[in-house]
């Protein structure tokens, strides 16, 4: 993306530099959801407080700050997070049929055990009392904030060289038994994280042909749901950033 240009085109003081506008794309097309990559260099205390520090300082509806984050390191920690991701993940197979089932047995889906160091981020639903600025009418917004947190973290980890896989195949109740978790509390999302072995240059999911990336233009309506204009100008800005994200990540590979 030539971000020179969208800078030359609308100047501000609060702009970064270049550099640092390029560092934070260069974060955003380059994250990968990990599986099969970790190593077992441990991470640094260091390096991990940057990034819980990160997770913090997403936004929050009401400035709720809803989140906790249960780091694991404990191999018998992992094991029955595994054991309730296996159990849910043979669940998951019987439901593919034909080819797809064969494809999805295949796959790579989490990396529990092998990763240094897993966190769990939560969701407390309660933390500020029942009435939350900005949460009145829509209640799942605390939900939506701590997610904010995991992409915050996650964005992070790959500038630190880390890598991150989100593993989501559990039964919420089986998650929340193996880490100790309350039943009022919601884990959003189980993160394995850890140093990797190189970064693939597209999505898992997408180099199987598991399903493509789709057209950001395609997904773009304007002032009405499902009002399409292809002769907006934004169209042709949208397909041009979209190509040299493309190329971007082929030179990543």
């Amino acid at each position: 993306m030539n971000t020179s240009a969208v800078a030359q085109a609308t100047p501000s003081v609060h702009a970064f530099t270049q550099e640092a506008r390029d560092a934070v794309y260069h974060a955003i097309f380059s994250r990968r959801d990990v599986r099969g990559q970790f190593l077992s260099t441990p991470v640094p205390d260091e390096v991990l407080s940057r990034l819980l520090t990160a997770a913090h300082h997403a936004p929050s509806v009401g400035f709720m700050q809803p989140w906790n984050f249960v780091v694991v390191r404990s191999p018998d920690t992992k094991r029955r997070v595994y054991d309730a991701f296996a159990k849910a993940h043979a669940e998951a197979a019987a439901l593919f049929e034909g080819d797809r089932r064969a494809t999805y047995q295949k796959l790579k889906l989490e990396g529990i055990i092998e990763s240094p160091v897993g966190i769990c981020v939560t969701c407390d639903r309660e933390r500020t009392g029942p009435v939350v600025v900005g949460r009145t009418h829509m209640k799942t917004m605390d939900l939506y904030s701590s997610v904010c947190a995991v992409q915050n973290l996650w964005l992070a980890a790959r500038a630190e060289g880390l890598g991150v896989g989100w593993v989501s195949i559990f039964h919420q109740a089986e998650l929340q038994e193996a880490l100790g978790i309350p039943e009022g509390i919601t884990p959003i999302a189980y993160l394995c994280v850890g140093f990797v072995s190189h970064f693939h240059a597209k999505p898992e999911l997408e180099t199987v042909g598991w399903l493509p990336r789709l057209p950001v233009e395609d997904l773009v309506y304007f002032d009405q749901w499902g009002q399409r204009d292809d002769q907006q100008p934004l169209i042709a800005h949208l397909q041009r950033d979209q190509a040299a994200a493309q190329r971007g990540r082929e030179a990543i590979a």
